[in-house]
Parts: C-alpha cells; structure tokens; sequence
C-alpha cells in the first residue's frame, strides 16, 4: 500500500469512526524547529535528563535546572505550528478529530487552534511554587531567572518554583486517566510523530 492509497484509506476510517482520537509525540514538532528528544541532535544529548530533568532536581539541586535545563526549554516558545499541527486543528473543527493527546509540552497544538488537548507531560505556560502552590507565568519565571535568581522562589515562603511539566519521577497528571477513558471508548487512534516507546503511552494499533 503506497503513500496515497494509505491517506484515503485513513480517510475513510476517519470519516466511518464515530469517535477518533490523535496522539502525538515529539516527531511531529521536528518541522517547527524543536529536536526531538533522543534523536543524534536530540536535547538528552546535551545534558543528563536523569540529572537535569528530574523531580528529585528541584528538591536537592533545583539551581542545576535553571542553569543547564531551562534555556533548552526556553527555545519552545519561540516554535510555530507546523502543517501538522494545523491540520489535526482543522480535522478538529470539521468534526472529525475528538481531542488531540499529546506527549509535547510544546503547546502548539493549542496555538494551531486545537481545543481539546489532553497533555499527558504537562506544558510550559506557567511554573508552581513547590511549598504554597502559588502560580505563575512562564514569563514571570523567565524574568527571575533573567535577573539572577537561581533557582526562583516565592516571595514569601522561599518556596522554589518548578515549571508545570512532568519531569522524570514526576506523577502523571489527571489528564492521564481522563484520556485514557477517552481512548477506551473511541472508535479510533490516529498515532503522529510518536514511537510508542515512552511510558506511559502503551504501543497502539497503527496503520
């Protein structure tokens, strides 16, 4: 089966399904410029993700985070959507797409005008103080660190502030449960820019 016979089969599934999920993972934000993660210019090949990118980081180094970690972060707010992105939001729009779930924390499958965005490892719009809970802006976070506060912490409590992505150790949020019961009851998954090798998203039927 070539390319095309490939596309209208998927088509056609799409357009019999009464409910169709799409996953998504790093591969489809490669053409807007984010590397993927484990690729030859992937970001673990810069630091230790264990090291770097850890729970336990932000409670026993969390200065190592904002010194080594948060630029490489940092990069994914100045990424646009790609087709891709804006296809799956148009596939949303005419009714053909349920939600999208995203293993990204790129969010630029709400930028491309997606609505309902299950993101199994969090996102980068804003960080949480770990002591009080208070929120705060990715921006704000940037500023801190900017002028030289590292790590951040709040105000009041020194509480340092983590940005509300899932890092390594990290529980899954609610979303996690919420998708999956979504999942269970959709007619099909539509997989893009993902291997299916990382937990906790679980090998899938593909075409």
């Amino acid at each position: 089966m070539d390319a095309v016979e490939k596309i209208s089969r998927l088509a056609d599934l799409m357009v019999e399904s009464k409910k169709t999920m799409v996953l998504t993972g790093a591969g489809i934000s490669t053409e807007s410029g984010i590397p993927d993660f484990r690729g030859p210019d992937g970001l673990w090949n810069k630091v230790d993700p264990m090291f770097v990118f850890s729970a336990e980081t932000f409670i026993y180094r969390p200065e190592v985070f904002y010194k080594e970690g948060m630029h490489l972060l940092g990069a994914l707010h100045a990424a646009r959507p790609n087709a891709a992105h804006n296809v799956i939001a148009d596939l949303e729009k005419a009714g053909l797409v349920d939600a999208v779930i995203t293993q990204n924390v790129d969010g630029l499958h709400q930028k491309a005008g997606s609505h309902r965005v299950y993101e199994l490892h969090g996102h980068l719009r804003s960080a949480t103080c770990m002591k009080c809970g208070q929120l705060i802006s990715w921006e704000e976070l940037e500023e801190m660190v900017l002028a030289g506060h590292m790590p951040p912490r709040h105000g009041q409590c020194r509480g340092v502030y983590k940005p509300d992505a899932v890092f390594f150790g990290d529980p899954l949020p609610q979303e996690f449960n919420d998708c999956c019961r979504e999942v269970s009851q959709s007619g099909l998954l539509v997989v893009a820019g993902s291997s299916l090798e990382v937990s906790p998203v679980l090998p899938a039927r593909t075409l």
